[in-house]
C-alpha cells in the first residue's frame, strides 16, 4: 500500500470518527485559559489541525509498520521439510 492510499484511508477513518463522535461545534479559549463553547472558529483551526497532525503520523506509522512488516518476512527462511 503506497502513502497515497494509506493517506486516504487514514483520512476517511478519521472523518468517520469525527462524524461518530460527539464534540463542541464552537469552542475559545478566553484571556485567562477558560474554555467556552461559543465562538467556533478557533476550535475548528485548532481540530483541524490536530487531525492533521494525527493523519500525518499515522500515516508515517502505518508506512513504517509495513516496511518492517514486509522486511521481517523477506528475511524469514523458507521451511524444508527433513521427513521422509
Amino acid at each position: 500500500m503506497d502513502k497515497e492510499q494509506l493517506a486516504k484511508m487514514v483520512a476517511d477513518k478519521i472523518d468517520a470518527a469525527l462524524k461518530n463522535s460527539e464534540h463542541p461545534k464552537k469552542f475559545f479559549i478566553t484571556a485567562n485559559g477558560r474554555g467556552v463553547t461559543d465562538g467556533g472558529d478557533l476550535y475548528n483551526a485548532v481540530l483541524k489541525d490536530v487531525l492533521n497532525v494525527v493523519s500525518v503520523a499515522l500515516i508515517d506509522i502505518l508506512q513504517e509498520l509495513a516496511t518492517v512488516s514486509s522486511a521481517k518476512n523477506a528475511e524469514k527462511p523458507a521451511k524444508v521439510s527433513t521427513k521422509k
